[in-house]
């Protein structure tokens, strides 16, 4: 549905792959039926698979391009987080990274997605 679970704003000098796990950690807590993440090839190796050993039970499906594939090819789940990335950059604070403080950033990114679930609550 591309509905926010959870966030975590962190500095641009760590990988995603590196912060992955706390996101993951947060998200265990909140909604411990979840088993099967979808990643995209940023996330794939060995150090998110051992990262993520201890922390429950996860299903790491790595969704990537083909190697054959040329121009536009549609990735299958990846359109769901990119879709999402588009609906949040709707919000100008969010299209552009000029906020002071991770917690102003992580703010206004979890005010982005209360918009976007009551806009469909109000349109259902």
């Amino acid at each position: 549905m591309g509905l926010l679970v959870a966030a975590v704003v962190h500095t641009a000098d760590i990988q995603d792959r590196d912060g992955a796990p706390g996101v993951l950690t947060s998200i265990r807590a909140s909604f411990p039926w979840l088993r099967h993440l979808f990643a995209d090839g940023g996330y794939a190796g060995e150090k998110l698979e051992a990262a993520l050993k201890g922390k429950g039970e996860w299903t790491l499906e790595i969704i990537k391009r083909s190697d054959t594939a040329k121009g536009f090819v549609l990735l299958p789940r990846r359109w769901v987080v990119e879709r999402t990335f588009a609906w949040f950059g709707r919000n100008r604070r969010l299209a552009k990274d000029i906020e002071a403080s991770i917690k102003s950033s992580t703010a206004w990114l979890l005010l982005a997605s209360v918009q976007l679930m009551t806009r469909r609550i109000a349109s259902s």
